[in-house]
């Protein structure tokens, strides 16, 4: 009873700001690995699979309230988690 495929993939959408609705502290504790447009990022904000984009920090620049600007990038979007090795099962669409 060990086979958990439901818990051994990402979520089709997670964000890293406490805010949203899809923040998840015990999944991002895992660690999630990201892979856009067959590139590994470590500064994805927040990830959607299913629609095909993420959202990345538009350099240094804040809001009027001190919260970090976020673009949109559309294209291909991999997720897993980086605390199963070497070949853990990907989540993508």
């Amino acid at each position: 009873m060990t086979d958990k495929p439901a818990n051994d993939t990402p979520p089709d959408r997670l964000a890293i700001n406490p805010r949203s609705e899809y923040f998840d502290a015990d999944k991002l504790q895992r660690g999630v690995g990201i892979k856009f447009k067959d590139r590994v990022r470590t500064d994805i904000e927040e990830y959607c699979i299913s629609e095909g984009w993420v959202r990345v920090q538009a350099g240094k620049t804040v809001d009027r309230k001190g919260r970090p600007l976020t673009l949109k990038l559309n294209g291909p979007v991999e997720a897993w988690y980086e605390d199963l090795g070497e070949n853990p099962p990907v989540a993508k669409a």
